[in-house]
Order: structure tokens, then sequence, then C-alpha cells
């Protein structure tokens, strides 16, 4: 393997988080200053964000909007943090800009929490209109992505199937699969 450094090499998605830890104001708030100097198209800026600490209304806000499977692990997590972009929904380039952007974003959230010593796990589905609601988001605010933060737990405390998928190896796609020419 290419020479990679440790942030990237050794970061990874749990499920099993540590129902105990805390995010400290200090953490949160440098996951989202890393969140915040993401590059950004025209420096637009346009990612949004909502953190909830575990047991917060609006944690519990963002929890209830995951799917229920989902919901069993991501309640051990210190926090939820909702990704939105302003894009323009009946613009596609534009949409598609923000959401590029806010993915830079979250990467930039990923990193930073490696460097803390957090793991930070991404979900993509849930009920977005369920969640704009629940947060009162304004009607140009489009969540694309909830990312569950906290600290390593006990994958033996999680349901059989999940602590086979959280112990088993980690793989990626060999680099020449990716290349399109």
């Amino acid at each position: 393997m290419a020479d990679l450094t440790p942030l990237l090499a050794f970061r990874w998605s749990p499920r099993a988080f540590d129902p105990e830890a805390e995010l400290t104001g200090d953490e949160a708030a440098s996951l989202l200053e890393a969140a915040r100097w993401a590059p950004s198209a025209g420096n637009a800026q346009p990612w949004r964000f909502a953190l909830g600490h575990r047991q917060d209304e609006t944690w519990k806000r963002i929890l209830v909007t995951l799917p229920e499977g989902d919901q069993g692990w991501a309640r051990h997590a210190s926090a939820l943090v909702v990704g939105a972009h302003t894009g323009a929904s009946g613009e596609q380039a534009g949409a598609e800009r923000a959401a590029y952007d806010l993915g830079q974003a979250i990467a930039h959230l990923t990193v930073q929490a490696t460097a803390l010593g957090l793991h930070v796990h991404q979900l993509t589905r849930f009920d977005r209109a369920g969640l704009a609601a629940e947060l009162e988001l304004a009607a140009g605010i489009r969540p694309l992505v909830v990312a569950a933060v906290g600290r390593l737990g006990d994958p033996y405390a999680l349901p059989a199937e999940l602590r086979a998928r959280e112990t088993a190896l980690r793989r990626r796609h060999p680099l020449p699969a990716l290349l399109l020419r």
C-alpha cells in the first residue's frame, strides 16, 4: 500500500460506541471548526450542522429519524451531527455542488475526529423530511447525512449480526479497480 497518513489508514466507522463517554465542548468545537475549513466551490460554504449531545433534546430528535436497526447502536454515540446543505433543489448543478461541499466538510470533521481519538459512523439512510420537521429546518436546508460520533465501545455488546460486521477485517477495493482509465 502507498504511504498513507495514519489519520486515514486507521479511520473506520464502528457501530460499537462507549455509552459512558461524553464529547467535550472543546472536542465538539474542534470537529465543527475542521468542517468549517473544508474546501468549498466559490467559497459558498453551503454546509449547515445540528449537533446533539447524548440525551439532549436535539440528539433525541435526530435519533428518532434513524432506521430502528441503526437506533439500537447509534443511541450509544456521544453525539449525533446532522450535515445539511443550502443548495437550491430546483437547480441541479447547484445542489450537486452543495452536496459535494458538504461531503468535504464531513470528511474534514471525520479526519479531525480520528486525530482526537474519536470515531465517526456516517448514515445516509434516515427520514429526511422527518428530520427537517423535528429540527424545524428552514425550507432551503436539506439534510444529507447524520454522523454518530464517540469513543470506541465493546463490539461484543452488539447483536450477533452487527458484531460479526464490526470485528470483520476491513476491506477496500484495490486501487486499479477504482481507476476509470
